[in-house]
Order: structure tokens, then C-alpha cells, then sequence
């Protein structure tokens, strides 16, 4: 949230000087909850590692003891026990009728009120309205959000008009190398198809 606000005093015409008292909160050594801990969830893992996080994460399925080992995850069977320690709470979750407003009232109103809520994932895995009320009330301290419902937002919706969110417009793998690699994964599979051989990223239903 500094960032943003921080950005705007430093070129803003009317700045005479920094406060010295305008303070945000560290990201070494807090803990982190992962809600969806797949290949996604697991790469912020191991970058969250790099800080000296304590990492929970809850998940459909438990991973394998080596891999929570490797970025020293700690399992959380309980959504509740999560969000309840947590300083941070990343949701990275597929959309799906099950996942579908994981985060309203209840789940918002477990965390800590220092806690910043972040979604990587999609905009209905959140109650918004729900949102709205608890960063109004500072039932959490802030959230950021890649993704919303609609996209973009009504611009009289009052998730704008809130200091303590930040919002992207759902650039998470917005770069030249990430989409030049998305496109070279998607002609693979084409040619794979035409060409009758084993398609490299088949999505098997389950």
C-alpha cells in the first residue's frame, strides 16, 4: 500500500519532505499462508523462502514430505488454522463451484487484523462485497489484487476508492518472456496434434 501512496508524495508538485514516521511492515521472517499450493503455489514458496518466511499452506492434497522440506512448508489441514496465523494469505486456487467466494465474512474475519490479503488466482475465489466491508471496518489491513469481478471494476465501485488495496489489472504473467513462452507451449501442442504424436500439455479430465 506504501508503494503506491509513496510514489504518488514522491513526484506530487505540493512535496516539501519524507516522513520519517511512514512505516510499512516487513516480509522476512513473517508468515505466509499459500491457499493452493500446486506448481504455482509451490513457486512462491520457494521465493518466499528467499525472505525468511514461515510458510503454511493448505491444500486439496498434502505434498510429499521432501518437498515441504525443501522450502519449509508447514501443512495446514485446516483453512481456519491458516488464516489465522498468517500475515499474509496468498490465494493461489483454480476457480471452481468449490472455491468459488472461498474468502467472505467468516474467513476475513479470522485473520489478523495486521494481515494483508493477496489474490493471484481469480476474482470470484472472493466475496467482494465482503472484502469491501472488511478493509472499510480494517477487520485485515490491506489487500492486493491482480484479479477482480468484473474486469475491470465499475469505476464507481468502491474497492477504488480504498487506501488500503492495491489493484492490477491482471498482469501477473505479463511479460514479453512469459507470453512469448505461452505461445511457443501452445504451438507445440498444435503441432503435436497434427502430427498425431503425444500432446505435451494435455489437460486429462479427472
Amino acid at each position: 500500500m506504501y508503494l503506491h501512496a509513496g510514489c504518488q508524495v514522491a513526484v506530487s508538485p505540493d512535496t516539501k519532505y519524507f516522513a520519517v514516521d511512514w512505516l510499512g511492515v516487513e516480509v522476512t521472517r513473517a508468515t505466509l499462508g499459500i491457499i493452493g499450493m500446486g506448481s504455482i503455489g509451490y513457486k512462491v514458496a520457494q521465493r518466499a523462502r528467499a525472505f525468511n518466511m514461515r510458510i503454511l499452506y493448505h491444500n486439496r492434497n498434502r505434498r510429499r514430505k521432501e518437498e515441504e522440506e525443501a522450502v519449509g512448508a508447514h501443512y495446514c489441514a485446516k483453512m481456519e488454522d491458516l488464516l489465522e496465523q498468517s500475515d499474509f494469505v496468498m490465494l493461489v486456487v483454480n476457480l471452481t463451484p468449490e472455491t468459488h467466494k472461498l474468502i467472505g465474512k467468516k474467513e476475513l474475519g479470522l485473520m489478523k487484523p495486521t494481515a494483508t490479503l493477496i489474490n493471484i488466482s481469480r476474482g470470484a475465489v472472493i466475496d467482494q462485497d465482503a472484502l469491501v466491508e472488511a478493509l472499510q471496518n480494517k477487520v485485515i489491513r490491506a489487500a492486493a489484487l491482480d484479479v477482480t469481478y468484473p474486469e475491470p471494476l465499475p469505476r464507481d465501485h468502491p474497492l477504488l476508492n480504498l487506501n488500503n488495496v492495491i489493484i492490477t489489472p491482471h498482469i501477473g504473467t505479463a511479460t514479453v518472456q512469459a507470453i512469448r513462452m505461452m505461445a511457443e507451449e501452445a504451438i507445440a501442442n498444435m503441432l503435436a496434434v497434427l502430427n498425431g504424436q503425444p500432446i505435451p500439455s494435455e489437460v486429462l479430465p479427472k
